[in-house]
């Protein structure tokens, strides 16, 4: 990856495990390359639906399936300015979140060509292969890294070792 990279973390979390995993790779990021100057920027998917308690999980996991698509509040950031875009998702239904595939549908077009992609995910136990596939489809970029984590590893800070791989796959 070229000196002084931009970087675009974009991500959806209904819980807050996913925003956790994003704190963990952008610690990982600034230790690894201390000695460098990197430029990141973080994007927090807001769905405009209320996917809160019980039934916002039955109805996520539903819009997921169908691979619907929602409103979401308009970004802030120009994903084509970036030389990498990192896009994080919870695995619902084994694919990847509705608001993040509403994201990516939205921004697809205005990807810098260059730009390289990378994915993480959060899962309860299982889906992140295919929630990983669905997401390569839907961006249309083959990713320089992918990341799993179980959402026990990431509320237990047990995922250090991961994510520096991540991160070191990454930036190579």
């Amino acid at each position: 990856m070229k000196s002084n990279p931009k970087i675009l973390i974009v991500f959806y979390s209904r819980t807050g495990t996913t925003k956790k995993a994003v704190w963990a790779i952008l610690n990982s990021l600034t230790s690894f390359i201390k000695s460098k100057k990197i430029n990141v920027d973080i994007e927090e998917i807001i769905d405009t639906k209320d996917r809160s308690g019980a039934i916002g999980y039955l109805f996520a996991g539903k819009d997921a399936t169908l691979k619907s698509l929602t409103r979401i509040k308009k970004s802030r950031y120009n994903s084509a300015k970036y030389d990498l875009i990192i896009i994080g998702t919870p695995v619902w239904a084994f694919t990847m979140s509705t608001p993040i595939r509403t994201y990516i549908l939205q921004n697809k077009a205005k990807l810098n060509p260059s730009a390289k992609a990378a994915f993480f995910c959060t899962q309860g136990g299982s889906g992140s292969e295919r929630t990983f596939r669905e997401m390569e489809k839907v961006c249309g970029k083959k990713p320089v890294a992918l990341l799993e984590l179980t959402t026990k590893e990431v509320m237990q800070n047990l995922s250090e070792k991961k994510v520096r791989g991540f991160v070191e796959r990454i930036l190579m």
